[in-house]
C-alpha cells in the first residue's frame, strides 16, 4: 500500500525491515527513530505500534504534499520480521 501511494503522491517510501530485536537495541534507541511497526513522513511519526487502515494513511501523505515543492519529503515504514 504504502510503494502505491508513494507512487500517486510522488513521494519518496522507504521501507526498512529488521529483526525485531535490532528495534529494541541500544544502538536503534540512540537513533531517536520510533519503534516498529511505524510510519514516518519526514520528521513526523505518524502511526507507531498499530496499524493503519488506508484512508488514514492517504490524508497524511496528502497534508504532506511533496509534489511542486523543492525539497521532497519522504516516507520511511519501520517493520519488524
Amino acid at each position: 500500500m504504502t510503494p502505491r501511494l508513494g507512487e500517486k503522491y510522488g513521494i519518496e517510501v522507504e521501507i526498512i525491515s529488521k529483526p525485531r530485536e535490532a528495534y529494541r537495541s541500544e544502538e536503534y534507541a540512540r537513533l531517536g527513530l520510533p519503534v516498529a511497526p511505524a510510519i514516518m513522513i519526514g520528521e513526523e511519526v505518524i502511526v507507531q505500534g498499530k496499524d493503519i487502515d488506508e484512508e488514514e494513511l492517504e490524508a497524511a501523505v496528502r497534508r504532506h504534499p511533496a509534489s511542486g515543492q523543492e525539497e521532497k519529503k519522504g516516507c520511511g515504514v519501520l517493520s519488524g520480521e
